[in-house]
Protein backbone atom coordinates (compact mmCIF):
# COMPACT_ATOMS: atom_id res chain seq x y z
CA UNK A 1 0.00 0.00 0.00
CA UNK A 2 1.50 3.14 -1.08
CA UNK A 3 1.48 6.11 1.55
CA UNK A 4 -0.30 9.31 0.83
CA UNK A 5 0.95 12.89 1.66
CA UNK A 6 -0.69 12.68 5.54
CA UNK A 7 1.78 9.77 6.15
CA UNK A 8 4.44 10.75 4.53
CA UNK A 9 3.86 14.43 5.98
CA UNK A 10 3.49 12.68 9.63
CA UNK A 11 6.46 10.40 9.32
CA UNK A 12 8.23 13.70 9.04
CA UNK A 13 7.33 15.08 11.93
CA UNK A 14 7.96 12.05 13.73
CA UNK A 15 11.47 12.16 13.10
CA UNK A 16 11.53 15.55 14.32
CA UNK A 17 10.40 14.05 17.50
CA UNK A 18 12.73 11.40 16.85
CA UNK A 19 15.91 13.48 17.00
CA UNK A 20 14.85 15.52 19.85
CA UNK A 21 13.76 12.62 21.84
CA UNK A 22 17.13 11.21 21.19
CA UNK A 23 19.10 14.63 22.26
CA UNK A 24 17.47 14.96 25.55
CA UNK A 25 18.27 11.06 25.84
CA UNK A 26 14.58 10.24 26.28
CA UNK A 27 14.98 11.98 29.23
CA UNK A 28 11.75 14.87 29.38
CA UNK A 29 8.12 14.83 30.11
CA UNK A 30 7.41 16.92 26.75
CA UNK A 31 9.17 18.60 23.76
CA UNK A 32 8.50 21.40 21.97
CA UNK A 33 9.39 22.12 18.39
CA UNK A 34 9.21 25.00 16.78
CA UNK A 35 9.43 25.15 12.68
CA UNK A 36 8.86 28.24 10.39
CA UNK A 37 9.01 28.91 6.94
CA UNK A 38 7.93 32.40 5.49
CA UNK A 39 9.71 34.65 2.67
CA UNK A 40 11.34 31.71 1.45
CA UNK A 41 13.00 31.85 5.03
CA UNK A 42 13.45 28.35 7.05
CA UNK A 43 13.67 28.29 11.16
CA UNK A 44 13.34 25.88 13.71
CA UNK A 45 14.10 25.62 17.46
CA UNK A 46 12.87 23.15 20.28
CA UNK A 47 12.57 23.54 23.89
CA UNK A 48 11.78 21.11 26.48
CA UNK A 49 10.04 20.53 29.99
CA UNK A 50 11.97 18.38 32.43
CA UNK A 51 10.95 17.85 35.65
CA UNK A 52 8.34 20.05 35.43
CA UNK A 53 10.54 22.88 34.38
CA UNK A 54 10.76 24.34 30.74
CA UNK A 55 14.07 24.69 29.53
CA UNK A 56 15.79 25.77 26.67
CA UNK A 57 18.10 22.78 24.51
CA UNK A 58 21.30 24.38 25.94
CA UNK A 59 19.83 24.72 29.91
CA UNK A 60 18.72 21.50 29.72
CA UNK A 61 21.03 20.56 33.18
CA UNK A 62 19.41 23.33 34.76
CA UNK A 63 16.02 21.04 34.98
CA UNK A 64 18.31 18.17 36.63
CA UNK A 65 17.23 17.65 40.56
CA UNK A 66 20.57 15.82 41.14
CA UNK A 67 23.24 16.98 38.85
CA UNK A 68 25.57 13.86 40.48
CA UNK A 69 23.39 11.26 38.38
CA UNK A 70 23.27 12.26 35.45
CA UNK A 71 24.04 15.14 32.79
CA UNK A 72 22.76 15.95 29.53
CA UNK A 73 25.48 16.71 26.92
CA UNK A 74 24.05 19.89 25.48
CA UNK A 75 26.92 20.80 23.38
CA UNK A 76 26.89 23.10 20.49
CA UNK A 77 27.82 20.34 18.31
CA UNK A 78 24.90 18.16 19.24
CA UNK A 79 22.44 21.52 19.05
CA UNK A 80 23.91 22.14 15.78
CA UNK A 81 23.39 18.36 14.73
CA UNK A 82 19.65 18.10 15.80
CA UNK A 83 18.77 21.78 14.24
CA UNK A 84 20.30 20.77 10.67
CA UNK A 85 17.89 17.47 10.48
CA UNK A 86 14.91 19.91 11.70
CA UNK A 87 16.28 21.69 8.89
CA UNK A 88 16.30 19.02 6.15
CA UNK A 89 13.28 17.69 7.60
CA UNK A 90 11.28 21.15 7.18
CA UNK A 91 12.85 20.89 3.11
CA UNK A 92 11.55 17.76 2.81
CA UNK A 93 8.33 19.06 3.85
CA UNK A 94 8.26 21.87 1.39
CA UNK A 95 9.17 19.58 -1.04
CA UNK A 96 6.24 17.09 -0.05
CA UNK A 97 4.08 19.86 -0.32
CA UNK A 98 5.04 20.97 -3.51
CA UNK A 99 4.91 17.66 -5.31
CA UNK A 100 1.19 17.49 -3.70
CA UNK A 101 0.03 20.56 -4.66
CA UNK A 102 -0.95 21.69 -1.03
CA UNK A 103 0.07 24.42 0.72
CA UNK A 104 3.06 24.81 3.22
CA UNK A 105 2.45 25.88 6.52
CA UNK A 106 4.45 28.56 7.51
CA UNK A 107 4.56 28.07 11.36
CA UNK A 108 4.35 24.23 13.18
CA UNK A 109 4.28 24.01 16.62
CA UNK A 110 4.85 19.96 17.41
CA UNK A 111 4.08 19.06 20.95
CA UNK A 112 5.45 15.59 21.99
CA UNK A 113 4.29 14.07 25.44
CA UNK A 114 6.65 11.53 26.26
CA UNK A 115 4.81 10.16 29.21
CA UNK A 116 1.49 9.81 26.67
CA UNK A 117 3.36 9.69 24.05
CA UNK A 118 1.39 11.59 22.39
CA UNK A 119 1.61 14.43 19.60
CA UNK A 120 -0.58 17.52 18.93
CA UNK A 121 0.36 19.76 16.15
CA UNK A 122 -0.68 23.30 15.31
CA UNK A 123 -0.34 24.63 12.27
CA UNK A 124 -0.72 28.51 10.71
CA UNK A 125 -0.77 29.27 7.20
CA UNK A 126 -0.72 33.06 7.24
CA UNK A 127 2.46 35.44 7.77
CA UNK A 128 3.69 35.35 11.25
CA UNK A 129 7.01 37.28 11.63
CA UNK A 130 7.71 38.45 8.01
CA UNK A 131 5.33 41.46 7.72
CA UNK A 132 6.42 42.42 11.20
CA UNK A 133 8.61 45.21 11.04
CA UNK A 134 11.19 43.61 13.38
CA UNK A 135 10.39 40.16 14.68
CA UNK A 136 11.61 37.14 13.59
CA UNK A 137 11.26 33.53 13.40
CA UNK A 138 13.65 33.81 16.93
CA UNK A 139 11.42 36.22 18.09
CA UNK A 140 8.42 34.34 17.75
CA UNK A 141 10.14 30.75 19.01
CA UNK A 142 10.89 32.67 22.03
CA UNK A 143 7.52 34.32 22.48
CA UNK A 144 6.47 30.15 22.55
CA UNK A 145 8.93 29.24 25.32
CA UNK A 146 8.16 32.24 27.44
CA UNK A 147 4.13 31.44 27.13
CA UNK A 148 4.68 27.77 27.70
CA UNK A 149 7.17 28.42 30.27
CA UNK A 150 4.56 30.94 32.14
CA UNK A 151 1.59 28.31 31.79
CA UNK A 152 3.27 25.58 33.76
Amino acid sequence: MSKNFEDKFSELQADMVAICLEYVENRAEKIFIYCSFEARVISSDFFYCINGKVVRKHKLNDAISNPNDFHYDTSGERQSGVLTILINNIKEMINLCDEYNREMPSEIKLIYSVVNNSLSADYKYDMVYSNHPEKTADDISREWFEEIQSTL
